[in-house]
């Protein structure tokens, strides 16, 4: 069951984002890829994915749906770029275990389907499929922080 697990303040909004998919929330540094572990692109937190169904993790807009459908980045109503990037190195596999559900430029609701992966047919393809979910506009000073309560944006 997806639920809610973050709630944070920015520019004094609450944001609340919706674990984009089922599985074990754990720390960026533990994905076996240095780009995410060392928070090339932006802090965030990755999903040990227990099934294939991506959701919006926010009320907002789709960026950009990548041509390979491996990823997708999402601008929350209050400003916040979330890139969800479905396993290591699946942009190799050109498309193909992916089947998207939206479109660039398309308004989306918290909990709506984005992405579906075919995880039995890309785990044998990949590295892994543990799912990066970044956060690309914190500014300096935030950082996300995950504990017993969930995952949270901290200044």
């Amino acid at each position: 069951m997806f639920k809610n697990f973050f709630k944070g303040k920015k520019s004094e909004v609450e944001t609340t984002i919706m674990q984009p998919l089922e599985g074990e929330i754990v720390p960026l540094d533990v994905v076996p890829d240095p780009v995410f572990s060392q928070k090339m692109i932006g802090d965030g937190f990755a999903v040990k994915p227990t099934n294939g169904t991506v959701v919006s993790p926010v009320d907002g807009e789709v960026i950009s749906v990548f041509p390979t459908k491996h990823a997708v980045s999402v601008k929350s109503t209050d400003g916040r770029e979330i890139l969800i990037h479905v396993g290591l190195e699946t942009v190799s596999l050109n498309g193909e275990g992916f089947t998207s559900f939206v479109n660039d430029g398309e308004r989306v609701k918290k909990g709506q389907k984005l992405l579906e992966t075919d995880f039995e047919f890309i785990k044998e393809k990949v590295p892994s499929i543990i799912t990066p979910v970044i956060f690309t506009n914190l500014s300096e000073n935030e950082k996300v922080v995950i504990d017993d309560q969930g995952v949270k944006i901290i200044k």
